[in-house]
């Protein structure tokens, strides 16, 4: 049996602050995305919705929430969570329930409508929640925790200010490009380093905003496809949803403090790279047949980080691969040609479903001025707190 699946069709609203539900944005995807496939809603036999946590009980049960909005005709339902993954969750399941033969036709919808500022932990208290215990007791933001990261690459790799302001620039400039991106202008070095200091050395234009919008797929079996005339559609090969190994070395959210090595060595991979190798693995391909990356940029300085957990490079190498243009348009490993979330902003169930948008229209070479000559392999990377890996690997 094939383990891949068809991209039949993509659509998104457009990332911004829009002041509306989150039903509105995914809704508004979800037909997009039918639309892009040449289905009606009555040819879909499931839909499966990325949750958020913002939308009250519609929005814990996102799937019932978009299918009762798009008009109830008997379709399976489900509804995943796991923060910044639900995305990539919502894929691997609508890519199971194709490949167990329970439907031929899955929607996959996310949408968020996200608080001004940066994420807080739901209300109430938690003592046994690492999230809300790192608010609580540490203070530690997200932009804490980003500005943490990039000291520690500053201090292991020798990375600079500004090295982290180039990723701003380069992908600025391919947000520039993206009609679904909130903003749209290019910036300059000068302008990065001149925005003020949010978590030292982070400045307010190397941490990506928190945004609305949404994004749908309509994945199908292969055999759907071609008797719906995609003759050669995306397909999904791999999607990867691991989890990490202990003893875990390395800062991350929500868990700030790491696992002692002591009596346990550490593995020989960090927790972002083995997303990456599950999903190579599952896909029977390197890094060195990627056309593409979109990756979860949540500042400047974790996109250097996914570069080397990518394979892309060697570690300590990300800023060299950057100076050098590689992962800029025309280089050997564009990243991020949607704009990323510098771009974008983070709209959370709706982000991993975004980036397997934006592979679906390079591969098919329909992505305008952002588009990569040639493209037919992509890949995408991002993690969920508490340990949700998410990576999908897309071909054509």
């Amino acid at each position: 049996m094939t383990a891949d699946v068809a991209v039949l069709g993509a659509g998104m609203h457009p990332w911004g602050k829009w002041g509306r539900g989150f039903v509105e944005y995914g809704t508004a995807a979800a037909r997009a995305a039918l639309a892009d496939a040449g289905l009606a809603w009555r040819d879909i036999g499931s839909v499966v919705g990325a949750d958020t946590v913002r939308g009250g009980y519609p929005g814990y049960v996102a799937g019932a929430t978009f299918a009762k909005a798009l008009g109830w005709q008997g379709a399976r339902v489900t509804s995943v969570y796991a923060a910044c993954a639900s995305g990539a969750q919502a894929i691997a399941t609508a890519r199971a329930q194709i490949l167990a033969g329970l439907a031929d036709a899955v929607l996959v919808v996310g949408a968020d409508a996200a608080p001004k500022g940066f994420f807080r932990p739901a209300g109430g208290d938690r003592p046994d929640d690492p999230d809300w215990l790192r608010f609580r007791l540490l203070g530690a933001t997200n932009p804490a925790y980003f500005g943490l990261y990039a000291r520690r690459r500053m201090a292991l790799h020798g990375d600079t200010p500004e090295d982290f302001a180039l990723v701003k620039v380069k992908n600025a400039a391919l947000g520039a490009l993206n009609p679904y991106a909130r903003y749209r202008k290019r910036v300059t070095a000068e302008e990065v380093a001149a925005s003020a200091v949010v978590a030292d050395p982070l400045r307010l234009l190397d941490i990506c905003a928190t945004s609305d919008g949404g994004a749908a797929l309509v994945l199908t079996s292969l055999d759907f496809a071609r008797r719906h005339g995609a003759g050669r559609p995306v397909r999904i090969r791999a999607v990867s949803t691991v989890t990490p190994r202990f003893p875990n070395t390395v800062p991350d959210l929500p868990d700030i403090a790491t696992d002692s090595a002591v009596s346990v060595a550490p593995t020989a991979e960090t927790f972002r790279a083995s997303i990456a190798r599950s999903a190579y693995e599952e896909a029977g391909i390197g890094p060195e047949d990627l056309s593409l990356a979109e990756v979860y940029d949540l500042s400047t300085a974790l996109e250097l980080q996914w570069y080397e957990d990518l394979g892309l490079c060697a570690q300590g190498e990300g800023a060299r691969l950057l100076r050098e243009g590689a992962t800029a348009p025309g280089g050997r490993i564009p990243v991020n040609t949607s704009g990323g979330l510098a771009s974008f902003g983070e709209a959370v169930p709706a982000q991993a479903i975004a980036q397997v948008c934006e592979l679906t229209w390079q591969l098919r070479g329909t992505a305008g001025g952002r588009q990569v000559a040639g493209a037919r392999v992509g890949l995408t990377a991002n993690q969920g707190l508490f340990g949700h890996g998410s990576s999908v690997i897309a071909v054509r």
